[in-house]
C-alpha cells in the first residue's frame, strides 16, 4: 500500500500531526496499537495544556468539542522552595486570561481520535504494530506484524520515549535516568483549589498539585525510587495524610479518587531528530523532567511545526528529502534544548542537600519574584512558548 506519510504512534502528538494535515493532499497512514478510551472516573494521567497548545487544538477543531466541565484553568501558580523560597506567577498580573489548562490525557486523545476517524486522507491501522523498516533512496517501506507492507516518502516516529522508529532508523539517544519516579494520583479535596496550582521543591522530591474542576485535584510527586515505593505501598488513608502534610494542608483533607500510578523519570536527548525519510516528534524526540509541565506542549509544537513544513511543499517535492526535514529540525531546535537543560539543572540543583545549595536556590526564587520584568517574561514563555 502506498502513502505519502506514515505516522507510527497515534498518541497525542502523532494524532495531532495527522489532523493538522487534514486539508493537505497527503495520503497518511497512522499506526497505533490500541484505540484510546476514556477510563471510568478521573484519568490518572493529567497534563497542563499551555495557551499556545489550546490554540493549536482549537485550530484542529478539537478544543471546542472537549467537555470543558473536565478542564480547569490555572490562574495562579505558587512555587515553594525547601528553605523559605517562594515564587508566585499570576495570569492577571501578566495580562493573560490563564496560565494553562489542566485536563486528562484521554479527554483530548479521544477527541483527536474522533477527528482522525472522519478524516478523508487518513487510513488507520489499529490495532497494529510495526515489525520491520527499510529505508532506501526513493522511499521507506514499513512492514506490520500481520504481514501488510506500507510504502511512503516519509515515516514519522511519534511512538514515545522507547521509540521503535528511532531505534530502527539508527538515531542514537542518550538516556540519563534520574533515579526517580513520578507518582500520580487524583484526589477529592475539602476545599476547592480555585484555579491555583502548587509546586513544592522538597528534600524528598518535587510535589505538584494541579487543579481539576470542582473540588478535585491531580498530584504528581517526582520522588526518589525508594520513596516512590514507600508512597505506593501506603494504605489509601495514610497516603492521603502524607500528601496532605507535604502540601501544608493547603486544600484541607484529601480523599483518594481512583488508583495511584508511577512512571520512571529520565532525561533523553537524541543526536538528531531527522534523517532521510525519517522524522521524530514528541517523546520520541525529547524527554524532560515533568517539573516544567511542558512535555505534551513540546509534542504539540513539534506536530504543528512539521505539519507546516509538509503542508507548504509543492506537489513535486519529496517530503522525505533531508533538506525538507531539516527545516522542521531547525524550527524545533531551540525550545526542547532550553527546556531539557533548564529542567535538568533545576532537578539537580534542588536534589543537592548541602546548605550552600539550599541558600542559593531559595535566594534565586525570591529574587526572581521581586523582578517583575523577569517574572513576566517567564510567564509569557510558559504561556506562548516565546519571550
Amino acid at each position: 500500500m502506498k502513502f505519502d506519510l506514515i505516522i507510527v504512534g497515534g498518541g497525542l502528538a502523532g494524532a495531532a500531526l495527522a489532523v493538522a494535515l487534514r486539508r493537505s493532499a497527503l495520503r497518511i497512514a497512522v499506526i497505533e496499537h490500541a484505540v484510546p478510551r476514556r477510563p471510568e472516573g478521573w484519568d490518572a494521567r493529567v497534563y497542563a495544556y499551555s495557551p499556545v497548545s489550546a490554540r493549536f487544538l482549537d485550530q484542529l477543531g478539537v478544543w471546542a468539542h472537549l467537555d470543558h466541565q473536565r478542564l480547569a484553568e490555572v490562574a495562579e501558580m505558587r512555587i515553594h522552595g525547601d528553605a523559605g523560597g517562594e515564587l508566585v506567577f499570576s495570569a492577571y498580573d501578566s495580562g493573560l486570561e490563564e496560565l494553562a489548562w489542566i485536563g486528562e490525557s484521554s479527554l483530548v486523545h479521544v477527541e483527536i481520535w474522533e477527528s482522525l476517524k472522519r478524516q478523508h486522507n487518513v487510513t488507520l491501522f489499529c490495532p497494529a504494530a510495526p515489525e520491520a523498516l527499510e529505508i532506501d533512496e526513493d522511499a521507506a517501506t514499513l512492514r506490520l506484524g500481520d504481514g501488510r507492507s506500507l510504502k511512503a516518502a516519509l515515516v514519522v516516529g511519534a511512538d514515545g520515549r522507547d521509540s521503535w522508529v528511532r531505534e530502527r532508523a539508527g538515531i542514537a539517544a542518550t538516556i540519563t535516568p534520574y533515579g526517580e519516579r513520578g507518582v500520580v494520583a487524583n484526589f477529592v479535596c475539602e476545599r476547592p483549589s480555585r484555579g491555583v496550582a502548587y509546586q513544592w521543591f522538597r528534600a524528598d522530591g518535587v510535589l505538584a498539585w494541579l487543579p481539576l474542576p470542582g473540588r478535585h485535584m491531580s498530584m504528581v510527586w517526582s520522588a526518589p525510587d525508594a520513596f516512590a515505593d514507600e508512597l505506593l505501598g501506603l494504605e489509601a488513608e495514610e497516603f492521603c495524610a502524607r500528601v496532605e502534610g507535604a502540601g501544608g494542608r493547603a486544600l484541607g483533607k484529601l480523599e483518594l479518587a481512583g488508583q495511584r500510578a508511577a512512571f520512571p523519570l529520565r532525561l533523553m536527548r537524541v543526536e538528531e531528530t531527522v534523517r532521510p525519510r525519517v522524522a521524530l516528534i514528541g517523546d520520541a524526540a525529547h524527554a524532560i523532567h515533568p517539573l516544567s509541565g511542558h512535555g505534551i506542549n513540546l509534542g504539540f509544537q513539534d506536530a504543528k511545526a512539521l505539519a507546516e513544513v509538509l503542508d507548504a511543499l509543492p506537489s513535486w517535492q519529496d517530503a522525505g528529502d533531508l533538506s525538507v526535514l531539516r527545516r522542521y529540525a531547525r524550527m524545533r531546535a531551540e525550545e526542547p534544548f532550553l527546556l531539557q537543560y533548564t529542567t535538568h539543572a533545576l532537578s539537580r540543583l534542588f536534589g543537592r542537600q548541602d546548605p550552600l545549595s539550599a541558600t542559593l536556590r531559595n535566594l534565586g526564587m525570591n529574587l526572581t519574584g521581586r523582578v517583575p520584568v523577569l517574572k513576566n517574561a517567564l510567564v509569557r514563555y510558559a504561556a506562548n512558548g516565546r519571550f
